[in-house]
C-alpha cells in the first residue's frame, strides 16, 4: 500500500513538469505529447514545413489609415470658402452655449470693421442694465436736441419734442433709428460712457461712436455676456430681447435660419460694410454668432452673412446632444451717474 502511494506521488510530481515543458516549449516534445506550438503549426500548415516557410516569406500588405476631417474642421473650411468667394474682407465669430462640448470659433474675428449701427447693441445693453438695477426707468421722458439729428426712419424730431425712453429704445432697436440712438447716447453720458460700458462687457477692441469701429470677436463677447446674465440678468433680458427680435432688417443671420427659432440680433450697414451679431435659440440649440463683411455691395454682403449663418446652422443642428447653457451668477452692475435731465 505504501509502495502504491509512493508511485502516485512521483507521477503527480512529474505531470506538472511535462505540462509546463509542453506549454512553454522549454523542452523537446515527445512523440506521444507534441508541443502546443507544433500542434498549432501543423494546423496552420498541414502540408508541412515548406508551406510554413512560404507563408512567412509573403510580404505583409501595408495598412492605410484614412484621416477624415472632423466636423469642426470641415465647418472652418466651408466658412473660409464662403468668405473667399464673397470677394470681401470677412470676420466670423461663433460661441456655442449648448451641448456637452461648446466650440468657440474665430475666423478673422480680431479684424477691425466699421461698426455702423452695431454701436446700438452695447447702447441698448447699457439701458437694459440700468433699468434692471433701478437707476433709470423705461418710462423716463427724454427730450430732443438739434445736435441729435441724423437721417433715419422717423421725422418727428422737432425742437422741444420729448419722447419716452421705451419709445426711443424701440426706434433704435427695431428700426435702428439714428436720432433716437443719439438721444439715448447723450442721456447715457456720451461717447465716453458708451465706450466704458462696452469695455465692461468685453468689447476691449472697439472704439464706438468716434471713430466707430469694432470686431466680430467683441460683438460676440458682448452677446455671450448678455446671454449668460452678466449684464443685468433676467430683468435686463426681458426688456432688451423684444427690442432686437423681428427687426426691420432680417436679411443677415436670421435669413440663414429656420423660421421656428428666436434670433435676437443687431445689424449695422454703411458704405459697403455690413455686420450682424446675434443670440440664436432654436429648440435645444443656442449659440452666439457675429459676422462682418467689408467690400461687396450691400445685397451681396447680406447674402454672404446669410450663407455663413446657414452653414453654421447646418453644423449646429447636426450635433448629437445638447444640454442647457450654464448660467453664471450676475456680477453687480456698475453704478452709473444719474444723467437724467
Amino acid at each position: 500500500m505504501l509502495s502504491r502511494l509512493s508511485v502516485y506521488a512521483i507521477a503527480l510530481a512529474v505531470l506538472p513538469m511535462v505540462a509546463s515543458a509542453a506549454y512553454f516549449g522549454s523542452g523537446p516534445a515527445s512523440a506521444d505529447q507534441p508541443a502546443l506550438t507544433a500542434g498549432v503549426a501543423s494546423q496552420v500548415a498541414p502540408a508541412g514545413g515548406a508551406a510554413t516557410a512560404e507563408l512567412a516569406a509573403r510580404p505583409i500588405p501595408p495598412i492605410t489609415t484614412l484621416l477624415a476631417p472632423s466636423a469642426v474642421d470641415q465647418l472652418k473650411a466651408d466658412l473660409a470658402n464662403i468668405a473667399a468667394q464673397s470677394g470681401g474682407r470677412v470676420g466670423i465669430s461663433l460661441q456655442e452655449l449648448s451641448g456637452p462640448r461648446r466650440t468657440s470659433l474665430s475666423i478673422g474675428g480680431s479684424q477691425v470693421f466699421y461698426a455702423a449701427s452695431a454701436y446700438k447693441l452695447p447702447l441698448l445693453m447699457a439701458e437694459a442694465q440700468q433699468i434692471a438695477s433701478g437707476q433709470i426707468s423705461a418710462g423716463d421722458v427724454l427730450c430732443y436736441d438739434p445736435e441729435d439729428q441724423e437721417d433715419g426712419w422717423f421725422t418727428d424730431y422737432d425742437i422741444g419734442s420729448c419722447f419716452g425712453r421705451q419709445q426711443l429704445a424701440q426706434r433704435a432697436g427695431l428700426y435702428s433709428d439714428n436720432t433716437a440712438a443719439h438721444i439715448l447716447v447723450r442721456y447715457l453720458g456720451g461717447r465716453d460712457a458708451l465706450n466704458a460700458f462696452a469695455r465692461s462687457i468685453g468689447m476691449t477692441s472697439s472704439a464706438l461712436w468716434i471713430p466707430n469701429t469694432t470686431t466680430t470677436d467683441d460683438l460676440a463677447t458682448a452677446w455671450v455676456d448678455e446671454a449668460l446674465g452678466r449684464a443685468g440678468g433676467d430683468t435686463a433680458q426681458r426688456w432688451l430681447y423684444p427690442l432686437l427680435t423681428h427687426t426691420a432688417n432680417e436679411s443677415g443671420i436670421p435669413a440663414g435660419l429656420p423660421g421656428n427659432g428666436t434670433v435676437v440680433h443687431k445689424v449695422g450697414s454703411l458704405d459697403g460694410s455690413e455686420n450682424d451679431s446675434a443670440y440664436v435659440i432654436v429648440g435645444g440649440v443656442s449659440y452666439v454668432l457675429s459676422v462682418a463683411i467689408d467690400g461687396p455691395d450691400e445685397a451681396a454682403g447680406w447674402q454672404t452673412i446669410a450663407s455663413i449663418s446657414a452653414r453654421i446652422w447646418q453644423y449646429e443642428s447636426s450635433r448629437p446632444a445638447f444640454s442647457p447653457a450654464p448660467v453664471t451668477p450676475s456680477a453687480p452692475p456698475p453704478i452709473w451717474p444719474d444723467r437724467r435731465h
